[in-house]
């Protein structure tokens, strides 16, 4: 496994990789929020002594990784249910904390209208679009079809 320790640079070009994904500070000068279509994907004090991000996450999946992995919490002043904050250290795996900022983006994503979507060349949208199912898996077509 990758354990990678994320620099503050590193954290920000990643999130910022995603198409429409945008820097903004609407609470103060130190905290990176990040959002695309105008709604959170991720929060960050990138100049922190103890780099953290908090993500949006599937409910179920959330109450997983705080099982899994010490360093994710209930989402910190925000609604535990839907948000994890990720503690970044070496001890968690680099490809979890992408693919963590990832699914986000993903959930944010599917939220918005089709128009937005389209307009962000969304790939979640493209699998819809051919028939897969909410997992990523193609559906397969029935006799009847």
């Amino acid at each position: 496994m990758d354990h990678e320790s994320f620099t503050p640079g590193q954290l920000r070009a990643f999130c910022l990789e995603f198409n429409g994904a945008e820097e903004t500070f609407p609470f103060n000068p130190e905290t990176s929020v990040f959002k695309v279509g105008g709604k959170i994907f991720a929060i960050s004090e990138l100049d922190a002594a103890h780099l953290q991000i908090s993500l949006k996450c599937d409910p179920e999946l959330a109450v997983r990784l705080r099982a899994e992995h010490p360093e994710i919490t209930g989402g910190w002043h925000l609604n535990k249910k839907h948000w994890n904050t990720v503690r970044l250290s070496r001890s968690l795996p680099g490809l979890l904390v992408r693919e963590m900022i990832e699914d986000s983006y993903d959930l944010v994503v599917s939220s918005l209208s089709r128009k937005q979507q389209l307009l962000l060349d969304w790939p979640g949208l493209r699998a819809k679009s051919k028939g897969a199912t909410s997992d990523g898996r193609t559906e397969q077509p029935t006799e009847s079809e």
